[in-house]
């Protein structure tokens, strides 16, 4: 993966309040020929991942486990992503034969973290009127509302039109309106915080994540995750200043938290509340 390509992420599965297994590892560098993700994260289309070679499964476990190759690894680490998959990371000096033994001798662990992540509150799949979701951090119930010819809903404070009261699911509807409040809001709040940190950012895009709250590339691209605006304003400040500050820093060193904790002194309790109520965002 080239210079220009890396990229720092703030992932759900780092805040997903699953301690990773880990595994030290001193055995030569294996030739698998496996592309790099550079700093650990969820494969993409730049990176390459493996999910069972020939006739061989992971047994007794409800994700396919998908197997990362990281330079920047010293040890074999097996997480849950937010999304309930199982992440196995093989370091700069492992092997893929390795790592499935590794995760074979963790499925009881495993099999145990993914309980957990079924057993997380989330909202409904439907929304109707009467059906509570997230809204800028708080739990508020769809209500009916007045609002001219045209029929609206209350989601808080915020009204925001509907096609038909009716209708069995108002999500895809309310999801397309917060998303373009969105990218209004969380775009004008990124330049406005990279003005106050003296961050030079060349680009900010609003899109629809399912594995990152947030990256950041060398070339001063930063892209959020538009459920950023379901949080707390300042969880999504939070998220824009982690970013904002792998233009200094691009990786999680401890000068990259120092720098963090400089302009966001309540990034703890930030990480605190994506561990604890994240699952809420519609994910």
């Amino acid at each position: 993966m080239g210079v220009e390509n890396t990229e720092a992420q703030l992932n759900f599965f780092e805040l997903g309040g699953f301690e990773p297994r880990e595994m030290n590892v001193s055995v030569p560098q294996s030739s698998s020929g496996l592309e790099v993700d550079a700093l650990g994260d969820p494969p993409d289309e730049n990176s390459s991942s493996l999910t069972g070679g020939p006739g061989e499964t992971v047994p007794a476990i409800r994700e396919e486990v998908v197997f990362v190759r990281n330079l920047r690894a010293k040890n074999y680490r097996l997480t849950l992503r937010k999304d309930g998959v199982p992440i196995a990371t093989i370091p700069a000096r492992g092997t893929e034969r390795a790592a499935r033994k590794f995760v074979k001798e963790n499925e009881d662990w495993l099999r145990r973290m993914q309980d957990r992540h079924q057993k997380q509150p989330r909202m409904a799949d439907r929304w109707m009127v009467g059906t509570t979701v997230m809204w800028r951090g708080e739990m508020v119930v769809i209500q009916r509302a007045s609002s001219g010819d045209r029929p609206h809903v209350a989601v808080g404070p915020e009204v925001f039109g509907v096609n038909d009261l009716a209708n069995p699911d108002l999500r895809p509807t309310l999801e397309a309106a917060f998303r373009s409040r969105a990218r209004i809001e969380l775009t004008a709040r990124t330049w406005e915080l990279a003005a106050e940190t003296g961050m030079d950012v060349k680009k900010v895009s609003v899109r629809n994540q399912r594995t990152r709250w947030g990256s950041c590339t060398e070339g001063g691209v930063i892209s959020l995750n538009w459920r950023l605006i379901l949080s707390p304003a300042f969880v999504s400040d939070y998220v824009i200043f982690h970013e904002l500050m792998h233009l200094k820093e691009m990786n999680h060193s401890k000068r990259f938290w120092a720098a963090v904790a400089e302009v966001c002194p309540d990034w703890e309790e930030a990480e605190i509340w994506l561990d604890k109520h994240g699952s809420y965002l519609g994910l």
